[in-house]
């Protein structure tokens, strides 16, 4: 059952919960027109073992893309960074990229109740 409203107007709300997620990021930059050639490049050829999603935010000026993956561990992502597939992948995105950044990250995501 949901705890009473904050505001006192009666009714009820859920109590917000969070959940754990491990979260690799990286920003590049990418030399001018190539980001279409950049995404296929930035495809795996497989799916990484132990990655639960991924998305791609590029500018409007589609000079700079943040990628972001989610996995169920951070040694899944170690596992996956040092393979074998990762470098190749690593190496036929070079030719595109000026600059690049990356960073493991664990965070929660807030669940807001519907209202």
């Amino acid at each position: 059952m949901g705890l009473p409203r904050a505001d006192g107007r009666g009714g009820s709300r859920e109590e917000a919960t969070v959940e754990e997620h491990f979260v690799w990021m990286t920003t590049r930059q990418l030399k001018p027109g190539t980001l279409a050639e950049f995404e296929r490049a930035w495809r795996p050829d497989t799916h990484p073992e132990g990655m639960l999603r991924a998305y791609g935010y590029w500018s409007a000026d589609e000079g700079e893309i943040i990628g972001v993956s989610f996995w169920a561990s951070q040694q899944m992502c170690e596992a996956w960074r040092s393979s074998g597939s990762e470098a190749r992948r690593r190496e036929a995105m070079a030719a595109y990229v000026l600059e690049e950044q990356e960073r493991f990250y664990r965070g929660r995501e807030l669940h807001v109740p519907d209202h």
